[in-house]
């Protein structure tokens, strides 16, 4: 089951990231499990998806291939705005500021991708709408390791 966007600080929400964020590599923890690295990340926000990209891992060439296919994918762009994984109970969240624009609420289901240097969260409200978003994220996967592979053999 997919985690649930949550409320965190004054206006904002969060999405509790702790599996997606350590495949991502968007976390490091030493051999005592204790977080040596929190990226710092930018969020882009775009219907019923939002697409959260460590700044230091993806180069700006390829977040700019992402954000594009995403929002050609979409027909939709909205804020992109800097955000931080931090540590949240006995795990990681992300914070969220774009979420509302992308159309999520506190308490919907956030169904998560991961990728080298890259997290994609859908919105699943069980629509036809929110079924067809899972196809969006696995292509921006499947785009974002073809670049961490490209990248790796240069």
């Amino acid at each position: 089951m997919a985690n649930q966007i949550k409320a965190s600080g004054a206006d904002g929400v969060a999405l509790q990231v702790t599996t997606p964020a350590r495949s991502a590599g968007l976390v490091e923890e030493n051999n005592d499990g204790e977080a040596t690295y929190l990226a710092d990340v930018r969020v882009y926000a775009f219907d019923d998806l939002l697409l959260v990209v460590d700044l230091e891992a993806v180069t700006t060439a390829h977040m700019t291939e992402l954000v594009v296919a995403a929002a050609q994918d979409t027909d939709s762009i909205y804020r992109a705005m800097d955000a931080s994984v931090q540590i949240a109970g006995n795990g990681y969240q992300v914070q969220l500021p774009p979420a509302k624009d992308a159309g999520f609420c506190e308490g919907d289901a956030a169904p998560c991708q991961s990728a080298h240097g890259m997290i994609v969260v859908s919105r699943d409200d069980g629509t036809t709408n929110g079924r067809n978003t899972a196809r969006l994220p696995a292509d921006l996967v499947t785009i974002r390791t073809e670049q961490h592979n490209s990248h790796a053999v240069c």
